[in-house]
Order: structure tokens, then C-alpha cells, then sequence
């Protein structure tokens, strides 16, 4: 696996330069603020200058903790077209589940999953095999599938850390076709939206027109995807209203002008840099305003397309295609609204807010790796990673509904657990409460499930109790939690703490674990 040098790592605080600089502009201010407040605690604290000067650094020293993001996620994201393939290998090392810091969230596009006709409508009956895969791969680790959409070939999945459920909310995706006059859906976009801990949030994963001499139908599909998907949303209700939108897949760049000849050998000799110039999509950039907007990391691993298939040797067909970086991850930060004539100009232009009145609710982007996987070869390409941090001050971090179990759960006698509703919001009475082993794949994936009070919604702070029925509780012991399924949210809003089921006595009756005779199993 290519990875980058440390030297490439990006942040972002918004799609100006200068953020960066702003944000190592307010570390530096922390530090000189601490030092000063050193040197104020040696003044004697009868000097009523000392005092002031002391009350003044205090409140700016708050001041700059207020602005900063307090909180840093670690966000891992896959970028792969298949080409029909199935899949046949260990994604571990492409997931880097040993990762650390831990990863808090897998986006994962790919492109071109099979999708013949009968293969596509079984599909919708029941999860397709990459994405059982992932959530085989992903389920013991401890990552819930938070949702997916597929169109055809193009399926979008988001994994979250279960501890993180209840705080992803209003979650919502969409599909735009652009093949054959938009009618077709083997190009287009998926996209997922949702707010994380308050922030919203939007990924699109895309498969854009073919060919060399299309680059600038590339640029008007994504321009098209961009002005026509939409959510219902009343504050982001298309794709560039959300503070962050991450925009990734097989973009379909290819590489002009030079030969091909000689795009091989700056391959082979590990001079990359002298095909980022004849990049379409880095030239593109150059020339489209919308798409400058949009950051990415230096192209420092190879190029991902086109390869012969279970190798890492380029096209030896007989149209032998010109390697492209074909599979790309971008991001954008929401532009800060610009300040009024009377605003101060000496006030930051380069602030990690994004809109006016959120100062105290930054975010900021730092990629920590983007590359590709060479190993993968069931695909004429090679999947792309992107590795980023996400710093962030939450909005929330109290859950919606709290649910908890009551006394011992078994299978031997009818459980009780409680809920109540924390703060208001849609609730109906088509919510449930599912019981979940540790180690589900979604929130479908439950042993068992109550509906939340029929006849009236809760009030704040309500304590409402529920029975759940001994036949429905699992008669082997292990480690389960409760979830509070919301439908209008269309996520689990409250997670209960980690609790036993005991073994049921009619789990030996039953004959799922031996006999225990004479002390002697």
C-alpha cells in the first residue's frame, strides 16, 4: 500500500488558503495565552494591574477555547469500482481496522456492482453480497450499518461505532441517474445525508461519463447532480447547503496529451508529479469556480486504472488504455457567509464556522491519508482510501430517549424496560425498542422488538414502561443492549447501556448447552 508522507497531510477549515493558517494562528494565541497567564500568577496579587491584566487574559483565554473544536473523529472512507466482480477477498487491510486512533465512521462507494436485472431485484429483496461483506467485516468490530442506497451499480454505505448511533439523526439519501439521457442509472449519484452530533453532513458517491474527450460532460453531469438532488430538509435541502459534503468515486479524469508511452515509464519511475499538469480534473479545476470549492490530497500513489484483473500490471489488452487517476475523494467546507461593509476587516476571513452565528460550532477537515491499495486485483481498478480526522465541537451529546432494562433479563420470566423521551422531537407511535446482541449489523438486526406506547405520545421526562415477553428473550446468555428505533428520524435515537441476558434453565431442557449432572456437565 502506497501511503502518503507526512508532509502531504491536509486540513481544512473552510475553502480559503488562509484557513490553516487561521487555525495554527489561534494555537499559537493558546500558547502565548498560557504563557502570560504563567507570568500573572508570579505578580503579586495585590497589584490591581496584575488583577485586571489577569481578568482580561482569563476571559480571552476562554474566548479562544469557545472557538475551538473540542472533540476529533476519525473518518475512513473507500472509493472502489468492482466491475461487476464479486467479491472474493479479505477487505481487513482495506478497511485498516487495526487503525489508530480507532475509526469512528466507514463511508464506503463502490461502482459497477453487478446489476442484471434478475441479480438487481434480488438485491432489493435481501443485502447484495459486497455489502454483507463489509458488514460481516464490520459487525464484530463493534460498526453498525447506520444506512445505504444503491442505484443500480452504485452503492454508498456509512458504518458508525455503535457508541455513536443515537447522535446521527435525520438521516436521508438520494439517487440522480445522468446514462442515457438520465434515464439509465449505470452513471450518476448516490448520496447519504445526516447530521453527526449536530453537524450536517453529505456524501455522493458518483460514476461519471467514460472517455477521454468527456471531460467536459463530467464536469456538467457532477454540476447537474449537484444542482438537482435534493432532501427534505428545510436547512439543507441540497447537497452544497450542508457544512461538509465529501464527494468521491470513478470520476472518469483521465490523463491528456502525453503518450502512452510516456505516462508509463513516469509510473514506473516514481515521477508522478509530471502527469498532475495534464490531470483533466485538476485542470478542470483551474477553469470551473464551483469546482474549486472542492479540496484534494497530491496524487502521490499510482494511478488506479486500468489494470488487468488479479495483477498490478497496466492494460496488456489489445487497446492497452493509458493509465488515469480515474478514483478520487474530495471534500468541501461550506464557504463562511461573507461579513457586511461594517464588519471589522481585520476580523477573521479564514473561520472555521460556516455560517454567521455558529462561531462556537466549528469544523474542521484533516486528511491523514489518501491513497490507493495495489493488493486488490478481482477489478480493472484499484480501490482509493481516504483517511481524515474531523474536529468538531458537538452540538449535543445527551441522547433523545434514554432506555434501560429493569432488574435481571432471562428467558424464564417476562423482562421490564424503560424509556424516556429527553428532549422533544418527532416522535410517533410507529417507534419501537429492539433488542440487540453486541456485534449487530444493523438496526434490523435485532432479536427481538416492543412498540413504544400505543395510545398517546410521551411527555419530556416521562418514565414509561414496557413488558417484553419471556418467549421473545434469547435463552443463551450474553451481552445485549436496547435500542429506540425512530421512524420519523429514520435512526436509533437512545441506546441503553451494555447489560447480561442470563441463561434460561430451558436452554439444557432444550438441549442448546449440556446437562449439568451430578456437578458434572
Amino acid at each position: 500500500m502506497d501511503v502518503l508522507p507526512d508532509s502531504s497531510r491536509l486540513r481544512s477549515d473552510s475553502t480559503s488558503s488562509s484557513a490553516s493558517q487561521s487555525s495554527r494562528s489561534k494555537t499559537v494565541l493558546r500558547q502565548r495565552l498560557s504563557q502570560l497567564m504563567t507570568c500573572v500568577e508570579d505578580m503579586s496579587s495585590d497589584d490591581e494591574a496584575g488583577e485586571e491584566v489577569s481578568r482580561t487574559l482569563d476571559e480571552a483565554f476562554q474566548l479562544c477555547g469557545r472557538l475551538l473544536p473540542t472533540d476529533a473523529f476519525r473518518l475512513h472512507m473507500v472509493t472502489w469500482n468492482v466491475a461487476t466482480a464479486e467479491p472474493s477477498e479479505d477487505v481487513a487491510s482495506l478497511l485498516q481496522l487495526n487503525d489508530q486512533p480507532p475509526i469512528d465512521l466507514y463511508v464506503i462507494g463502490l461502482q459497477e456492482v453487478i446489476a442484471t436485472p434478475v441479480r438487481f431485484i434480488s438485491d432489493l429483496m435481501a443485502e447484495d453480497s459486497w455489502s454483507h461483506l463489509f458488514m460481516d467485516t464490520l459487525g464484530p468490530k463493534g460498526f453498525v450499518k447506520v444506512t445505504s442506497v444503491r442505484m443500480q451499480g452504485l452503492l454508498l454505505l456509512v458504518f458508525a461505532k455503535m457508541m455513536h448511533l443515537p447522535f446521527i439523526r435525520n438521516i436521508q439519501t438520494t439517487y440522480t441517474r445522468t446514462g442515457i439521457f438520465g434515464y439509465w442509472g449505470n452513471k450518476g449519484a448516490v448520496s447519504v445525508r445526516f447530521s453527526f452530533y449536530g453537524h450536517m453532513v453529505c456524501f455522493v458517491n458518483c460514476h461519471l461519463a467514460a472517455h477521454m474527450h468527456n471531460a467536459l460532460q463530467r464536469v456538467d453531469e457532477f454540476e447537474y447532480i449537484l444542482e438537482t438532488q435534493d432532501f427534505d430538509i428545510f436547512d439543507t435541502p441540497q447537497v452544497l447547503d450542508h457544512k461538509v459534503v465529501f464527494w468521491f468515486g470513478d470520476l472518469n479524469f483521465r490523463i491528456e496529451d502525453h503518450g502512452l508511452h510516456f505516462v508509463r515509464s513516469s509510473i514506473n519511475g516514481g515521477r508522478l508529479n509530471l502527469l498532475w499538469s495534464k490531470d483533466q480534473l485538476l485542470m478542470m479545476k483551474k477553469k470551473e469556480p464551483f469546482l474549486q470549492e472542492f479540496e484534494e490530497g497530491p496524487l502521490n500513489f499510482k494511478p488506479t486504472y486500468k489494470f488487468d484483473r488479479k495483477a498490478e500490471t497496466y492494460d496488456t489488452s489489445g487497446k492497452k488504455r493509458k493509465p488515469a487517476w480515474t478514483d478520487r475523494i474530495l471534500w468541501r467546507i461550506k464557504p463562511k457567509t461573507l461579513p457586511s461593509d461594517e464588519d471589522d476587516e481585520d476580523d477573521e476571513k479564514a473561520s472555521t464556522s460556516t455560517d454567521n452565528g455558529q462561531d462556537e460550532y466549528p469544523i474542521m477537515v484533516t486528511q491523514n491519508i489518501y491513497t490507493s491499495v495495489m493488493s486488490y486485483g478481482v477489478s480493472d481498478h484499484k480501490p482509493v482510501i481516504g483517511n481524515f480526522t474531523l474536529e468538531l465541537r458537538k452540538y449535543f451529546d445527551t441522547q433523545l430517549v434514554h432506555v434501560a432494562p429493569v432488574g435481571e433479563w432471562s428467558a424464564d420470566q417476562n423482562a421490564v424496560l424503560t424509556y424516556t423521551v429527553q428532549e422533544d422531537f418527532m416522535s410517533s407511535t410507529w417507534d419501537w425498542i429492539g433488542l440487540y446482541k453486541i456485534g449487530f449489523k444493523n438496526a434490523s438486526d435485532y432479536e427481538t422488538f416492543v412498540w413504544v406506547r400505543e395510545n398517546e405520545l410521551p411527555e419530556v421526562n416521562e418514565v414509561i414502561e414496557k413488558s417484553v415477553d419471556k418467549d421473545e428473550i434469547p435463552l443463551l446468555s450474553g451481552e445485549y443492549v436496547l435500542g429506540y428505533y425512530s421512524t420519523n428520524l429514520n435512526s436509533i435515537v437512545g441506546l441503553s447501556d451494555t447489560f447480561q441476558i442470563l441463561e434460561s434453565k430451558r436452554a439444557a431442557m432444550e438441549g442448546l448447552v449440556p446437562k449439568d449432572v451430578n456437578g458434572i456437565n
